[in-house]
């Protein structure tokens, strides 16, 4: 008759460290999820979501429609930001465990993992200091956000909403504050470094920096390459217009 083995003392120990630390952070979560769900209902309570639309519509500036909008510029954003935007339900699940993998191994929150309607609910309903309580409620609101409005919508709010440096918000506002022209008439350079100056518009903005902005457009072009959406010619083409003389005086102008 065989003898069971015994488990060693060591491996009984770990598996009680192991088991108290799930129940731990499976708690952590639920108060987590909790309380984030409570910011949400808070902040729609005080704007509802039914009338983001309006009120971005509202704001100065002209509020411009997916169709006004040059393809670059769309195909830049969405490549840059959230490049799976017309296919996910508000969360990008893939991004955001890659971003939690380098949260990890920087120990800080160094990638966000938002999709665009998480961003569009950050913008408009919550702070921008960032806590694990207030991505919760993005989560919550992003879901909220994707079941009232269209994706073309959703796109139209964003960029008639972001940030993009030296006190412009919504990209009618930057083309004509920075270039002096309509976002229907963006060329294919105005249009891609434009799409990359959200990402960090106090650093990125062309009156800091043109270089530093130049050098973000650089990073947008280098992923729409290797995502298909645009040829290695077509970028280098658009790169040899900005660091072209003629591109930096324009600006300057």
């Amino acid at each position: 008759m065989k003898t069971k083995k015994k488990m060693k003392p060591g491996w009984k120990i770990f598996l009680c460290v192991l088991g108290a630390l799930f129940i731990i952070g499976a708690a952590a979560f639920g108060v987590l999820m909790i309380k984030g769900y409570e910011m949400y209902k808070q902040a729609v309570a005080e704007k509802p979501i039914s009338g983001l639309m309006d009120e971005i519509r509202a704001r100065p500036g002209e509020f411009v429609t997916v169709d006004e909008l040059p393809q670059m510029y769309i195909d830049a954003v969405i490549t840059a930001e959230d490049r799976r935007f017309y296919t996910h339900d508000g969360i990008d699940i893939i991004a955001i465990a890659r971003a939690i993998a380098v949260d990890i191994k920087t120990m800080s929150f160094a990638e966000g993992g938002s999709t665009i309607t998480q961003q569009l609910a950050k913008n408009e309903l919550f702070t921008q200091r960032k806590h694990l309580e207030r991505k919760f409620a993005e989560i919550f609101a992003a879901r909220a956000i994707e079941k009232a409005y269209t994706k073309d919508e959703i796109f139209e709010m964003y960029v008639n909403s972001i940030y993009f440096g030296s006190g412009y918000y919504g990209i009618s506002n930057a083309a004509l504050g920075y270039f002096d022209v309509e976002p229907s008439e963006m060329s294919d350079l105005v249009s891609v470094f434009l799409a990359g100056l959200p990402n960090a518009p106090s650093i990125y903005s062309p009156d800091n920096s043109v270089y530093l902005a130049t050098r973000r457009m650089t990073v947008v072009l280098q992923r729409m390459i290797s995502y298909d959406v645009i040829t290695v010619e077509k970028a280098d083409a658009i790169m040899a217009e900005a660091y072209s003389i003629s591109f930096l005086c324009n600006y300057a102008a």
